[in-house]
């Protein structure tokens, strides 16, 4: 194991009290979780937590602002409209969904929460 430089929540760090993107999971929520990080006029970043859920039948997101998004923890499928195949999305997994590139969330894991980081910006 290597050792690191720094330990991890130190009071030493420039940052006393940083957040965690994995702190306060929910185990089953009725509708996504969303939490804003950062938002400017050019980029907003959320931290997106899912416990199961899908997008209603028929609806399909249609977002002025491109979108980059990874899964962090847990496990999704995004559908695209324009025929584009289904992407199964687990830990480390991102994918870059162009403005108005219409698409829904077909699942989310059900067996543990599944946190996404969205980076949303404009072209």
């Amino acid at each position: 194991m290597i050792p690191r430089p720094y330990p991890c929540l130190s009071g030493s760090m420039p940052n006393p009290n940083p957040a965690n993107l994995f702190s306060d999971l929910p185990d089953k929520l009725a509708a996504e979780l969303v939490d804003v990080l950062v938002k400017t006029p050019s980029i907003r970043i959320e931290r997106i937590v899912s416990t199961g859920q899908r997008s209603d039948a028929g609806f399909w997101y249609d977002q002025e602002e491109n979108e980059w998004v990874i899964v962090l923890k847990g496990s999704a499928q995004l559908c695209f409209a324009d025929g584009t195949l289904p992407k199964t999305l687990c830990p480390g997994d991102h994918v870059t969904i162009p403005a108005h590139q219409k698409h829904r969330i077909d699942w989310t894991s059900a067996s543990e929460p599944t946190v996404w980081l969205a980076v949303f910006y404009s072209a």
